[in-house]
Order: structure tokens, then sequence, then C-alpha cells
């Protein structure tokens, strides 16, 4: 009798913006990793009567349920179109199935509850990662998928945007310390005096021998 597996279900949301399109990317290659990969694509509109409110390309179309849906398709298709082909020429996998859903009323409560319906291991979110007023329009999806969810939850962020106000940037010697070492030194002189005896951290061998101890000085 042969062994059978359930399908490993991600849930992705997605609004048509860039980061959206950075949180189904990754959705696509997290599904496909998994040897019975299942993802569901979801877009939450706003009704208005009969009709549906759908934001994209920073125009609001005023259309019927099965139009936005046949939208919400195409877009998704059109992204998987690439996907396929970048995965084919590195003759990689690609998971085995995709839907995709639109459904109305609160992004993030429905959101976690297509998690919920289908029993998924996984919810891939986009944040633009703002903050202040900005953060409470367009960042509260991710936030409250995250309250909500009843599985892990992965916010997807653009690598390069910029740190925030209270995170310093990435450090350029601090990265040419790592490189010149090999990894043996993971910060610049400055950094290291700074962090003071606040971060210390230790190398794992694989090799099952001791590691050495890599503590900071302390500062001065």
């Amino acid at each position: 009798m042969s062994e059978t597996h359930s399908p490993y279900i991600v849930v992705v949301g997605v609004d048509f913006s860039t980061t959206g399109n950075a949180a189904l990317d990754r959705a696509f290659a997290l599904t496909s990793d998994q040897p019975k990969g299942e993802l569901h694509v979801i877009h939450v509109a706003r009704g208005y009567g009969p009709m549906v409110h759908l934001e994209a390309d920073g125009e609001i179309e005023t259309l019927s349920m099965e139009e936005a849906s046949q939208k919400l398709r195409a877009h998704v298709e059109e992204r998987l179109e690439a996907f396929l082909k970048s995965r084919e020429g590195a003759g990689l996998p690609v998971f085995e199935r995709a839907v995709t859903h639109l459904r109305l009323d609160a992004p993030a409560e429905e959101t976690a509850q297509l998690a919920a319906d289908l029993d998924a291991e996984l919810v891939v979110v986009g944040t633009h990662g703002r903050r202040g007023i900005r953060r409470l329009l367009l960042g509260s999806v991710a936030e409250g998928v995250v309250r909500l969810a009843p599985c892990p939850v992965l916010v997807v962020r653009p690598k390069h945007q910029g740190a925030v106000p209270e995170i310093e940037p990435p450090c350029p010697d601090c990265a040419e310390a790592r490189r010149t070492s090999g990894g043996q030194e993971l910060w610049c002189a400055e950094h290291q005096v700074r962090h003071g005896r606040r971060h210390t951290y230790h190398y794992l061998d694989r090799n099952s021998r001791p590691a050495p101890s890599m503590n900071q000085p302390q500062t001065k």
C-alpha cells in the first residue's frame, strides 16, 4: 500500500503592488520547495453594492466579482509564467497546484480565515515597512495577519528599502571585515568597541570540534 502525504499548503496575500508581487514570488519559491506544495493566492477587495473596488497600478476599478476574479487570475498567471521560466532554466522543481481566491471585507481577517479554512502550513504577506500614519494604512494588514493566522506567517519586505530611524543601515566597513576575514570577524573595529559587553557570539563547528568563543572587547 503506497504512503500518501497531505499537501503542503501556502496562502499568500496579494494587492497588485510591488510589495505584493515580492510576496507572491517568494510564495512561489517556498511552495515549490515542498514535495506536494499547493499555493493559494488571495486578494481581498472592497465591496460596493453588487460590485467591488479593485485597486491596481495606482488606479481603482469598479468591477463585478467575476471580472475582478479574472483580473486576479491573469495577474497571478503572468507572474507564474516568469517564475516557471526561471525554474526550468535552472532545473528546479515547481509546486503542483495554484488556486486564486477573491474575497470581500477585511484583508487581514479574510487572509487568516482562508489559512484556517485550508489548514495551511504557512501564510506569506508583504509589508511596506512604513511607520506612523502610513504604517497604520499600509502595514496593518500584515500585522493583523500575524496576530490572527493559525499558522506561521512570513512577512516579506523589500530588502534595500532603507532602515527605519531606530535601526542603523548596514555598515560597509563591517561588510568588508566579514569579506576579508572569511566571516571570522563580523564587525569593524568601531562596532566591536560600540557593542562592548552587550554581544557575545560563538561559531558552531559542524565537525563537532570545540568552537572558539567570539567575545566582543569591553568598552573602555
